[in-house]
């Protein structure tokens, strides 16, 4: 591994239990700060966050999702949502649309806008992923494929999980 760890000083060393694999979590948890902060970088410019990022992304993935899909998704209170889902409304990012069978349904859409935005914070990710990808087989990017989705604890009830 190419990250340095910080080293503790040696009265600061705690005994850690036996089995437990740090390795694995100091791995995950380096590449998820590195995953997302390329797109955090780029929110940063709209006066966005993460938050703002996860409802692009699935409403992008998802045209017509339901607000109560994107919170069976996301697993966040709808007042999160609410708050977050306004200002990408409102700046044109989102849009919202009756549902075609049940008018009171609220379907979301992201915008000409929303996709080009969905696309600059996906593309860096994409583009982090096909380097360790490209350094794999096939067969090992769908164990890794399949080892994170194992520790995806459920897939949302809405129906709409992994692709």
């Amino acid at each position: 591994m190419s990250q340095a760890l910080p080293r503790q000083p040696a009265a600061a060393l705690v005994e850690v239990e036996a089995g437990l694999p740090y390795d694995l979590i100091e791995t995950l948890f380096f590449a998820y700060r590195d995953f997302v902060g390329d797109p955090d970088r780029i929110l940063t410019r709209y006066n966005f966050g993460r938050a703002h990022h996860r409802v692009l992304h699935f409403v992008n993935r998802n045209p017509g999702l339901t607000i109560a899909e994107l919170l069976d998704i996301l697993q966040i209170t709808k007042q999160s949502l609410n708050r977050v889902l306004k200002e990408l409304l409102e700046q044109g990012y989102v849009e919202s649309r009756a549902g075609e069978t049940d008018r009171r349904q609220r379907l979301l859409f992201p915008t000409a806008k929303g996709q080009e935005l969905a696309l600059a914070l996906a593309r860096p990710q994409a583009e982090r992923i096909a380097r360790a990808t490209g350094r794999t087989s096939a067969s090992d990017r769908e164990a890794a494929f399949r080892y994170l989705a194992a520790m995806i604890d459920a897939v949302p009830q809405g129906g709409r999980g992994l692709a």
